[in-house]
């Protein structure tokens, strides 16, 4: 239960860190009878792109911190302390497991490192859901919206499928490590 833990926390990781650079939080919806497609457009957390005709690929950084909207900020700040401590769990769990093959007479030990890591993967889980659930909703909330003009809506992108899957497995491994 413990090394599949540490394999369910590892990938949650590298999932986070993903989901945290990838530039494909929101990604042009194509409705109506907007058949042709020339152009597709990815917002992400740090950078805006666009692909044309899937061959060629422009990305720009964001100019100004300043500039960003506040949810846009507050997810910045959310995934990067979500990545942080992901890192530290992950690292928890490894000196936990470690400790428990080593003395078994000492169960005790064991169980602290064991217990932290498995709460820092939960809120590292929860530090994920977050941004990627409100990030979601809002862009089901837009695309639904008569008010939103057409070329303005976005579909879910493949970074939110990413968060959302390092969420379950980041909330799996710290259920598994809570449980000793």
């Amino acid at each position: 239960l413990q090394i599949t833990g540490l394999i369910f926390g590892g990938v949650g990781m590298v999932g986070t860190l993903a989901a945290t650079v990838m530039p494909q939080w929101r990604v042009s919806a194509y409705i109506d009878g907007n058949i042709v497609v020339f152009e597709t457009i990815w917002e992400g957390l740090w950078m805006d792109c666009i692909s044309q005709l899937g061959l060629r690929l422009q990305c720009k950084f964001y100019d100004s911190v300043l500039a960003l909207p506040p949810p846009l900020e507050v997810f910045r700040v959310l995934m990067c302390i979500a990545v942080v401590l992901s890192v530290l769990s992950f690292l928890m769990a490894i000196v936990g497991v470690k400790y428990t093959h080593r003395t078994k007479e000492d169960p005790q030990g064991a169980s602290i490192f064991i217990l932290a890591a498995g709460v820092a993967f939960l809120l590292t889980g929860t530090l994920v859901l977050i941004p990627v659930s409100w990030t979601g909703g809002s862009i089901i909330r837009d695309f639904y919206d008569p008010q939103v003009p057409v070329p303005l809506k976005r579909e879910l992108g493949a970074a939110l499928f990413v968060g959302w899957a390092s969420t379950a497995l980041l909330l799996a491994a710290g259920a598994m490590y809570c449980h000793f």
